[in-house]
């Protein structure tokens, strides 16, 4: 297919899930608008949406979902986008002078393609060598929760995720996989139920072979 092609035409944009930059895309004046004229506004138009697809919005069951989506979209969905909601983790001294990697694995998310806006689910496995501190465990659940809320591409969600963990950790040796099914893959288009995405990002010792092969035995992923 012709490159310029599929990068000017709206209906293919976006096909092959590839993020255009490591930040979330956002406006400059993104949270100029404060959350209660959001969910008022997306309620709005959510319930246009809905008429013009036919829907009766006199009936006792839709009459309240313009409302429901709209809240959905501002307080759980969608609350990665807003910084207020970043986690603040709390970091503690090494005093058992662990040396060895720390995996956090099976953490189970929620995302949505912003491609297509339906739903990403699976699963973050993170790893990181102390420098000196060591993080909450749930933190790790925290941080991953906070990138998975917006709408997101999954290589893109991945570097986020390591790119925080190594600010707040102040250590380059972090290690993020992340297993995940797309229902844009398997609710549209080829319709493949069975299908998952795998990304990854390492960093610092974990660019070393064995290492990285230590990190995904714990994770029960294939080290060849």
């Amino acid at each position: 297919m012709d490159n310029n092609h599929n990068i000017n035409n709206p209906d293919t944009l976006g096909e092959d899930h590839v993020g255009t930059n490591m930040d979330t895309p956002l406006r400059e004046d993104a949270f100029q608008m404060d959350n209660d004229l959001k969910i008022e506004l997306i309620s709005k138009h959510f319930k246009e949406i809905m008429h013009i697809l036919g829907l009766d919005l006199e009936d006792e069951s839709l009459k309240g979902t313009p409302m429901r989506v709209a809240k959905m979209f501002i307080n759980e969905h969608f609350k990665g986008l807003d910084p207020r909601n970043r986690p603040m983790p709390t970091l503690f001294e090494n005093k058992f002078k662990y040396k060895e990697m720390l995996v956090e694995r099976d953490i189970h998310f929620f995302s949505t393609c912003e491609h297509h806006f339906v739903p990403i689910m699976g699963k973050a496995h993170l790893s990181y060598i102390s420098s000196g501190k060591v993080i909450g465990l749930s933190k790790l659940n925290r941080i991953v929760d906070y990138y998975a809320k917006r709408p997101q591409v999954q290589e893109r969600m991945t570097v986020q995720i390591a790119t925080e963990l190594m600010d707040v950790l102040e250590t380059q040796d972090v290690a993020v996989v992340v297993d995940a099914r797309h229902l844009c893959v398997a609710s549209r288009g080829i319709k493949d139920i069975c299908s998952s995405t795998v990304t990854s990002s390492y960093h610092g010792k974990f660019n070393d072979v064995q290492t990285r092969a230590e990190f995904l035995k714990y994770i029960g992923m294939p080290t060849e």
